[in-house]
């Protein structure tokens, strides 16, 4: 008897249901474009015809970056070094941005902080770390942008997460800070509707080929068996997150605003823990070998 095979999504990039010119004139500011899937949202806005600043820690990777997106895209874009932490950094970023391009029309708030460490191991230092870059880093970036936002009728993303949705092991971290991300995008959205702002959240599920899945993601065998914990059949894409943020920034999404929008596939429902569970919590050091990255 043959096998019966699950259905597995495809995979299409935004230039093939949106048209080419989509963002022309506009300008996307992004913390965190640098790399994964910042940097991924920074390339489909772009191709629709948007110049960008992208903005970082690291100027020689921003460089690099920036150097890759333009070729990709033919469209300008700009590195500018900062740290979300350090408001100054960021003012200086915007007025680089306007001093470029004359304008601020969409902003994604992506800069984020990441490691594994159950409560008991965690630093009050290392919880504050990731709650400045996640929570006061988005704030300062608001904060940073909101004028030139208003004056462009312009519209935030906000990269979240779904880990603090269900309580994940060794995540009380970022799932504090990640909610803290969702709050500001709806009060954000209230706040400067009236002004013609709008503010949406993205909360991407298991992304293959970031930072956090190469921390976290099963190895050997293990990894065999991945895709089949994912209704549509697959881990998610950088290009699939890229695809809704085309959208929410689109004209179409004109009246979409103070929403959080999952891009895992409905796996959120279905959710399992990617350690063993409650082996991972009793006996933390028996699982290293089980991920990728370290407890």
């Amino acid at each position: 008897m043959a096998s019966i095979k699950a259905f597995v999504a495809p995979t299409a990039p935004s230039t093939e249901t949106f048209r080419a010119d989509l963002f022309k004139g506009k300008v996307l500011f992004c913390t965190g474009g640098g790399s994964g899937i910042c940097k991924g949202m920074t390339e489909a806005i772009m191709k629709h015809g948007a110049s960008a600043a992208i903005v970082g820690r690291k100027l020689d990777r921003l460089q690099a970056a920036a150097k890759e997106l333009t070729a990709a895209t033919g469209q300008k874009c700009l590195p500018c070094q900062g740290d979300v932490r350090q408001p100054k950094t960021l003012h200086d970023a915007v007025a680089a941005t306007i001093a470029e391009f004359g304008r601020i029309d969409f902003v994604i708030c992506g800069a984020a902080g990441n490691f594994l460490a159950p409560i008991s191991g965690l630093s009050e230092n290392a919880f504050r770390t990731v709650v400045e870059i996640d929570t006061l880093g988005t704030f300062n970036t608001i904060k940073a942008t909101i004028p030139h936002v208003r004056k462009s009728k312009g519209a935030y993303l906000h990269v979240s997460a779904t880990l603090h949705w269900r309580a994940t092991p060794f995540q009380a971290h970022v799932s504090a800070a990640k909610a803290g991300v969702d709050a500001l995008s709806n009060v954000l959205a209230v706040e400067e509707g009236p002004h013609g702002v709008r503010s949406n959240v993205l909360a991407p599920g298991a992304i293959a080929g970031t930072e956090g899945m190469d921390r976290l993601s099963a190895k050997g065998k293990d990894a065999e068996k991945r895709d089949m914990m994912y209704p549509l059949g697959r881990m998610g894409s950088i290009g699939d997150v890229a695809n809704v943020g085309v959208f929410l920034f689109s004209p179409a999404a004109s009246y979409v605003s103070g929403q959080v929008f999952a891009v895992d596939g409905a796996q959120e429902h279905i959710r399992t823990f990617q350690v063993p569970y409650p082996l991972s919590v009793l006996e933390p050091a028996k699982v290293r070998d089980m991920i990728q990255g370290k407890l």
